[in-house]
């Protein structure tokens, strides 16, 4: 009976481990991006309108995927993303949740000072129960209503770059971050 009762301690463990290990997929450097791969993003931001500099594109979307890479050196993200929240929380990275991706990837682009692209910030699942809340920034045409961006999300694959039309992400349903804090302003105050 012990070694019965065993075995079905074991299985649990077992399959845990390998469920974790399959979530570990990353290496621990992001491999750098091809230049076909910068220059589609490039050519995406140009697509965002007529004024959009071609040189603002070129510079935002090389930036856009050396920088997150950077971070994911000095954070050490050896993990997928929701690992490497679990190693944040709990002190053993020093940083790497979604918003602080996004806040130091908006903080690096605003030191260009683009004219002819805007950058937004969105969230998305804020007030959804189920579902982890994630942040990001997004990149429009200097004007334009951010939902007729592009996602710039360094989150999702430990460094290394999603990016895709907002309205056509729909793993995540991205809604303004200003809607997002005044509504949980309002809720919080009963409203």
């Amino acid at each position: 009976m012990p070694r019965l009762l065993s075995r079905f301690c074991l299985l649990p463990l077992l399959l845990a481990a390998f469920l974790l290990s399959a979530c570990a997929t990353r290496s621990p450097h992001v491999p750098p991006p091809s230049a076909a791969e910068v220059m589609e993003l490039a050519a995406a931001l140009r697509s965002l309108g007529p004024d959009v500099d071609p040189e603002e594109a070129a510079r935002m979307a090389r930036i856009s995927y050396d920088y997150p890479r950077e971070l994911a050196v000095a954070w050490n993200v050896t993990d997928s993303a929701y690992i490497h929240n679990v190693k944040v929380n709990n002190g053993t990275r020093p940083r790497g949740l979604c918003y602080q991706w996004a806040d130091d990837l908006e903080a690096r682009l605003l030191q260009e000072d683009f004219r002819t692209i805007d950058l937004h910030r969105a969230i998305a699942n804020a007030m959804t129960p189920l579902r982890i809340e994630h942040s990001t920034v997004i990149a429009s045409a200097a004007g334009a209503r951010m939902d007729q961006g592009i996602v710039l999300d360094p989150w999702r694959n430990g460094g290394d770059l999603y990016w895709g039309p907002v309205l056509e992400d729909t793993r995540y349903p991205w809604v303004e971050r200003e809607k997002v804090f005044a509504a949980k302003r309002a809720l919080a105050e009963g409203r």
